[in-house]
């Protein structure tokens, strides 16, 4: 019997579209001899859509129509029976009922890769392929995860943060982060990825036009010094908490002082077709010695384990060029187009990679029924809480 999968994808989140470009190139190479799978598109308001066109990547050059032509669903837990059902009747008042077996996210960004989904799934007790709720959201908050990662001697960059509350006294918070920083000096979201909102300022006038766009797509921005002869090493991580293992490493080109959203999605692009992080020009392997290959695959891997992520990730590294010093940058637990880029160059096929990410997420579903969430008590039955009954609201 076939693994019935339902791949979410879409979603509320400023990389909605490269969510779709993800899960629809993963789509097409699932073995189909072993899962029956089901496409779910997560609108920007994260309704919930199936129909015979979701899964085509043309379809998302009209979404109106799509949505017009496809079915809103909902999820629900019915004695460990996991169902999507539509949430309109249909002929003889029926509803459309599709019963599946796993999950599995292809989400970018807030309000899905950040733990939203997670625990939306986790609630419901959904089995779902890639990082648990802390993980996610830990992977997500740019901050957070280095904090975690440089108390288990994992070398980062310091960062600093700042809020709304001090962007309303501009001035202030911009001699601060002078200070504090330096030019030139790299402003991002604190939870963004897809290089969204990122820019680097090499002046106070570039330094208010960064922290301005930054404050546009989040409330927390984080600002680093930037490193002048930077070199940018990738390198992606398969497995979960028990056992991991790491990818070849690249070395992504771009056009500007970081890796933009251009460079990413748009660069290769040709006749407006993007193939999602596929599409950007990157040396694989990257050439770098075979020591600091090493050093870079056994980072990711402990960063990945510190982390408790789960699934695919990709970890980004950055090489200071004028010292060798190389330094965690961050995390992505849910990678564009899930990083198979970069584990073909180690002899592992896209098809491959994703049923090592299923085989690991049915693992961890044995082992999450084999662990006890509750025990038998009469405390809801004890006299002393007969007094309640009668207490003011």
């Amino acid at each position: 019997m076939k693994t019935r999968i339902a791949v979410l994808f879409g979603g509320m989140s400023t990389e909605h579209e490269i969510s779709v470009i993800s899960a629809i190139q993963a789509i097409g190479s699932m073995d189909t001899e072993k899962y029956d799978i089901i496409p779910v598109y997560m609108t920007k308001k994260n309704e919930m859509y199936v129909g015979e066109d979701v899964g085509k990547i043309e379809s998302y050059k009209d979404i109106p129509g799509l949505l017009k032509r496809s079915e809103r669903v909902t999820f629900i837990n019915e004695d460990d029976k996991i169902m999507l059902i539509g949430l309109t009747k249909k002929a003889f008042g029926k509803r459309t009922e599709i019963e599946i077996d796993l999950a599995f996210p292809i989400v970018h960004g807030t309000n899905v890769e950040d733990g939203t989904l997670a625990g939306y799934l986790k609630t419901l007790r959904i089995p779902f392929v890639g990082p648990d709720v802390t993980a996610s959201a830990l992977g997500m908050d740019k901050f957070s995860s280095k904090a975690v990662l440089k108390e288990c001697g994992i070398p980062v960059l310091d960062g600093f943060t700042y809020t709304k509350s001090d962007y309303k006294e501009l001035d202030d918070m911009l001699d601060r982060i002078e200070k504090t920083v330096g030019y030139p000096v790299i402003v991002k979201p604190y939870n963004l990825g897809s290089s969204v909102g990122i820019s680097v300022a090499k002046d106070r006038s570039e330094l208010k036009d960064s922290v301005d766009n930054a404050f546009q797509y989040t409330n927390k921005i984080i600002t680093e010094h930037a490193i002048l002869k930077l070199r940018e090493i990738n390198c992606s991580v398969l497995g979960d908490e028990d056992d991991a293992e790491a990818s070849e490493i690249e070395e992504p080109m771009h056009s500007k002082d970081i890796l933009s959203y251009e460079d990413k999605y748009m660069s290769n692009a040709k006749g407006g077709k993007s193939k999602g992080m596929a599409s950007v020009s990157r040396k694989i392997p990257a050439e770098v010695s075979p020591e600091m290959r090493d050093k870079i695959r056994d980072i990711a891997v402990k960063s990945f384990k510190i982390l408790g992520c789960s699934g695919c990730a990709r970890i980004d590294f950055m090489i200071d060029e004028e010292n060798g010093n190389l330094y965690f940058n961050e995390i992505n637990t849910i990678p564009g187009s899930l990083a198979f880029y970069l584990w073909e160059p180690v002899g592992v096929p896209y098809k491959k990679l994703l049923d090592r990410m299923i085989e690991i997420a049915l693992k961890q579903e044995r082992e999450r029924k084999a662990l006890t969430f509750s025990f038998d008590t009469n405390i809801l039955s004890m006299d002393s809480l007969k007094g309640l009954k009668g207490a003011k609201k």
